[in-house]
C-alpha cells in the first residue's frame, strides 16, 4: 500500500506557566531542555538564537493523506518536512558538514544499575533513539520506524543484520554525555550506521559502535533490494567515517547442545515488541546476558559486543539462551580467577605481581569472552535468531582493600 506525502503549514503552540508570554523567541529559548532541565552550552544557545525559525519550522507537518486531513496523530508528532540546521526539542545539532547528527544528553536515574553506571541496555536504547531522531531532522522520515518516505511507499522497513559496540567507560548517573550519529554506504543494497559517545565536561570517547541495515518488505517479511528512489533520498547523507575499523570482521561460530550454559524458556512480553512487531534488538542482548554466571557478572564488566542478526523473533517463540566461554576464559577466567578477586588480601595474585605489573597491573591482563547464540524451535529444527560475541573485563571499582 503506498503512501504519499506533501507539507503543509500548521501552527501549533504549547506554553506553560513560566512562558514569556510577550516575547515568542524566549518562548522557544525556553523549550530548550536536557530531559527536564535547562542546560546548554552558551555555544548551542548562541546557535538557537541565529537559527530562531527553527522551532517554528518544526511545526510543519510531514505527511498528509491525498484527502488534505491531518491525524490527530500527525498533529502531534510534527515530523518535520524539511532538513532542521537544531532540533531545540531533544537538543540536537546537525554536524559533520550538514550530514551526522550530536545529541546531548543527561544519565538518568532508571537508565543507571546499583553501581551508578549506565546499564548496557540504556546504552543501547540511546543508541537507537539517536538513530532514529538524525532520520527525524532531516526531513526524510516517514510515519514508520526511521523508514524514509520513499520506503514508506515501497512498504519497506530496516532490519539490522550486525552491530558491533565497544565499551571504554560506562557513562555515571547525572552526568551529561554527547552522542554523535552518522551514516554511509555498505554494499549495494545496505547501510552503515556509526557512533560515538563521549564526556559533555571532558571530550574523552565513552563508547564506539557500527552497524549494518537492509530493507526488509513489511508484508512478505523477505529481504529487498534498495529501491533507486530511497538511494536518491538517503546517499546524499554517506560519508566515509568510521567509529570502528574492522578489516576482517570478526567469525563467530554456531554454538550446539553441548554448550556449557543454556536459558531456556524465554519468552517475549507484549512490552518486548517495537513498532515494527518484532521483538526489539536490545531484548536479544539481554536473554544473552540471562546465560552468563551470575557469579562471573558480578565480577566483571561487558567491553565489547559483536552481534550477528539471523532472523526475527516473534511475540508467540519460545527463545532459548546458550553461552559458552573461550578458551582463555576457562583457563584464566574461570572459578580460580573468581577466587583470586575475592581473595585478594592474602596475595593470591602474587604472580601478577612477580610479573612487574603491580597489584593493580594483574587486573589489566588479557579480556575473557563468551560465544552466544539466542535460538527458537522451528518446526523440525531450532533455527538461530542471533549469534553473538563478548568480552569482559574485571570490575576494579568492586575490589575492595582493607587493612
Amino acid at each position: 500500500m503506498a503512501s504519499f506525502y506533501c507539507p503543509v503549514s500548521c501552527s501549533i503552540r504549547c506554553c506553560s506557566n513560566r512562558d514569556n508570554l510577550d516575547d515568542p523567541n524566549k518562548q522557544k529559548m525556553n523549550s530548550v531542555k536536557i530531559h527536564g532541565t535547562s542546560a546548554m552550552s552558551a555555544a548551542n544557545l548562541d546557535l538557537l538564537s541565529q537559527t530562531a525559525g527553527a522551532a517554528t519550522a518544526l511545526t510543519s507537518v510531514a505527511s498528509v493523506p491525498e484527502n488534505g486531513h491531518i491525524t490527530k496523530e500527525q498533529l502531534r508528532q510534527n515530523i518535520p518536512t524539511k532538513k532542521q540546521s537544531v532540533d531545540p526539542y531533544r537538543q540536537g545539532l546537525i554536524i559533520e558538514g550538514g550530514v551526522g547528527y550530536r545529541q546531548t544528553v543527561v544519565t538518568r536515574s532508571y537508565e543507571v544499575g546499583p553501581d551508578k553506571t549506565a546499564t548496557l541496555e540504556s546504552i543501547l536504547n540511546l543508541l537507537q533513539e539517536t538513530a532514529l531522531n538524525h532520520v527525524w531532522v532531516s526531513g526524510l522520515l516517514g510515519n514508520g520506524f526511521g523508514a524514509t518516505h520513499g520506503m514508506m511507499r515501497n512498504n519497506l522497513i530496516w532490519v539490522v543484520t550486525r552491530m558491533q559496540v565497544q565499551l571504554d567507560q560506562y557513562p555515571i548517573w547525572g552526568e551529561v554525555i554527547e552522542i554523535d550519529t552518522w551514516v554511509g554506504e555498505s554494499g549495494k543494497n545496505g547501510m552503515r550506521r556509526d557512533w560515538l559517545i563521549r564526556s559533555h565536561a571532558t571530550g574523552q570517547i565513552f563508547a564506539r559502535a557500527t552497524s549494518t541495515w537492509v530493507m526488509m518488505n513489511q508484508q512478505t517479511r523477505r529481504l529487498s533490494k534498495m529501491p533507486e528512489e530511497v538511494r536518491a533520498e538517503i546517499s546524499p547523507w554517506f560519508i566515509e567515517k568510521q567509529a570502528i575499523k574492522e578489516n576482517v570482521p570478526e567469525k563467530i561460530v554456531k554454538l550446539d547442545d553441548k554448550a556449557k550454559y543454556v536459558k531456556s524458556k524465554l519468552k517475549p512480553k507484549r512490552s518486548d515488541l517495537d513498532m515494527n512487531h518484532h521483538v526489539n534488538n536490545v531484548k536479544y542482548v539481554k536473554w544473552m546476558l540471562e546465560a552468563v554466571p551470575d557469579q562471573f557478572l558480578e565480577s566483571y564488566q561487558l567491553s565489547s559486543i559483536i552481534l550477528e542478526y539471523r532472523r526475527e523473533c516473534g511475540s508467540s517463540d519460545i527463545v532459548q539462551s546458550l553461552c559458552e566461554p573461550d578458551e582463555a576464559t576457562i583457563l584464566k577466567g574461570g572459578q580460580q580467577q573468581l577466587n583470586e578477586i575475592n581473595l585478594l588480601n592474602g596475595f593470591s595474585l602474587a604472580s601478577g605481581i612477580l610479573d612487574n605489573h603491580g597489584l593493580l597491573g594483574s587486573f589489566h591482563k588479557e579480556t575473557l569472552g563468551y560465544t552466544h547464540l539466542l535460538q527458537v524451535k522451528g518446526n523440525r529444527k531450532y533455527e538461530e535468531i542471533v549469534r553473538g560475541s563478548t568480552r569482559w573485563r574485571p570490575k576494579h571499582s568492586a575490589i575492595s582493600f582493607t587493612s
